[in-house]
């Protein structure tokens, strides 16, 4: 027999043999289903990032770690044997300095500011002040808290991953005290997730202001990002802006005004990487107001939703982005207990291309807590902002700053953690339809039972609630959103220290923590055999 007959034998058999398992696997011997639509599955793997904390070695920081259980609105995730989380100090305070970027003289010597801080790539710093490569915390199961605290001026920047079980939905927060100094305040934020674009409008310039954005990278290889700052009359000249390089699993914290000449009250912030991913946040510090952590705003949206706006609030300052080629027209509102109105004298706000606008809205809740909804001032006209809240509380000298940046729905599910028994309240808007929310608070971090309680929010209102605290608590707590029916919910949870008779305080929203994936059905399809 010739080759070619024994060729054409084999392939035959081949291909006889991938037909019948192809009619073995599908039910019936039907054709595999056609157009049938993606699962939503758990995660597998998340990774989050935590900036350096202060600098001041007054500070007083707690770390809080926490996975929702399985049964709260997402499945528990798969694909490791033994599920981890944990939260790791950043590759640049490590011993081994030989991964640190090298550094010209001239870098050198711009490293440090009035307050001391440097960049993370500093390795003699490093050198000097080895941290040991274990984890600060770690989380052993869903559903149960965990926490760690830290002190001083000279705790890193964290960074960690998230797998099976724990992946789905895992979130985590940094809340820092500084009782006195340049940088006094509580500073709260939520780790952020691995991304490469952020807006942070809210961000200043301004002689009384000192703000950082802090870059972390979680990967094994160097990302490399660009920082563009826009001000009222559009972007500002910068010659040390672009290709900031974040050594693999290190962190890079920047100060604005060492990136441009000019000055401006009132900047956007645009980080975007050319290679790899970061987690960023701006860190502002004003001298007379307190500090605190700026968050990213949502995506760029015709539609913006900044909630929790405090019902003592002094001073409230919006200040709004138009990335796109066009002119943004907006109608602002402030969404209340009791419905949405129009606050007088500030009916309309128009945001150039390009440009940052800033409007002062003093007290505008006037004693009733309230959201702020920026929407198209004409309809089926919708121009693309971005958008962020600078809130006072106090007057004189006891008074403290936080933000609101413009916050995505809750979707199926968010979470918030390091609640406490006092001062913690929670912020619903539904800024559409009226919706139903289920509120889930979890177990202590030292002790106390999970509860869950349901709410109604009507539309167009904000409902703000003191949040439910579980019984027999010890330690913080967690808090899960979950929206049942009707429309999107927009949330945030403000967190109060007072603290001699300054009312410290600090906002973070709460949006989708995205703790399932679509995945799409795969179907048998034999035509890849065909030469």
């Amino acid at each position: 027999m010739k080759r070619t007959t024994i060729s054409l034998i084999a392939v035959a058999t081949a291909l006889a043999a991938v037909t019948g398992i192809a009619s073995l696997t599908s039910p019936d011997g039907d054709a595999a289903p056609q157009n049938k639509a993606a699962a939503r599955l758990p995660v597998e793997r998340s990774s989050l990032m935590c900036p350096a904390p202060s600098t001041s070695e007054l500070a007083e920081t707690l770390y809080t770690s926490f996975t929702p259980a399985a049964g709260e609105g997402a499945g528990a995730g798969g694909g490791a044997e033994k599920p981890t989380a944990e939260l790791r100090p950043s590759a640049s305070v490590l011993a081994d300095t030989d991964a640190a970027p090298a550094k010209d003289d001239k870098d050198a010597d711009a490293d440090k500011d009035a307050d001391g801080e440097k960049e993370a790539g500093d390795s003699a710093a490093a050198a000097r002040k080895p941290a040991p490569d274990k984890p600060v915390v770690v989380l052993e199961a869903p559903g149960k808290p965990v926490a760690a605290d830290a002190d001083g001026g000279e705790a890193p920047a964290l960074v960690g991953t998230a797998t099976g079980a724990l992946a789905p939905g895992w979130t985590a927060q940094q809340t820092t005290t500084v009782p006195a100094g340049g940088g006094r305040g509580l500073l709260g934020v939520s780790c952020t997730a691995p991304d490469t674009d952020f807006w942070f409008p809210a961000a200043s310039l301004a002689e009384r202001r000192q703000d950082y954005v802090h870059l972390t990278n979680p990967d094994d290889t160097s990302a490399v990002a660009d920082i563009e700052l826009y001000g009222k009359d559009g972007e500002l000249k910068s010659t040390l802006s672009e290709g900031i390089t974040v050594p693999p699993g290190g962190t890079v914290p920047v100060l604005l005004s060492t990136l441009t000449a000019d000055k401006a009250d009132d900047v956007t912030v645009h980080v975007t990487t050319r290679t790899g991913r970061v987690g960023a946040v701006v860190r502002s510090a004003d001298e007379t107001d307190g500090s605190d952590w700026l968050a990213a705003s949502a995506d760029p949206a015709g539609t913006a939703v900044l909630p929790g706006i405090p019902a003592d609030a002094t001073s409230v300052q919006l200040v709004a982005f138009a990335p796109g080629q066009e002119d943004a027209d907006l109608k602002v509102q402030l969404a209340g207990p009791t419905g949405t109105i129009t606050p007088a004298g500030f009916e309309k706000l128009r945001v150039k291309s390009g440009m940052t606008a800033m409007i002062d809205l003093k007290d505008v809740t006037r004693g009733e807590a309230g959201t702020l909804v920026l929407s198209p001032a004409e309809k089926g006209r919708e121009t693309p902002v971005v958008a962020a809240l600078r809130v006072v509380r106090g007057k004189g000298e006891k008074k403290e700053v936080a933000f609101i940046p413009a916050a995505a729905p809750v979707g199926a599910r968010a979470t918030v953690a390091d609640n406490r028994d006092k001062g913690s309240f929670l912020s619903l808007t539904a800024p559409g339809k009226a919706a139903q929310v289920k509120v889930s608070v979890s177990a202590g971090t030292r002790g106390g039972t999970a509860a869950v309680k349901t709410y109604t929010v009507k539309a167009g209102t904000t409902l703000t609630i003191t949040a439910p605290v579980p019984e027999g608590l010890r330690g913080t707590f967690a808090l899960t959103v979950q929206t049942v029916s009707g429309g999107p919910v927009h949330a945030s949870r403000m967190l109060e220290v007072p603290d001699d008779g300054i009312p410290m305080f600090t906002v973070q929203n709460l949006s989708d923590d995205r703790g399932t994936v679509s995945v799409p059905v795969a179907e048998q399809d034999l035509s890849v055999l065909d030469d």
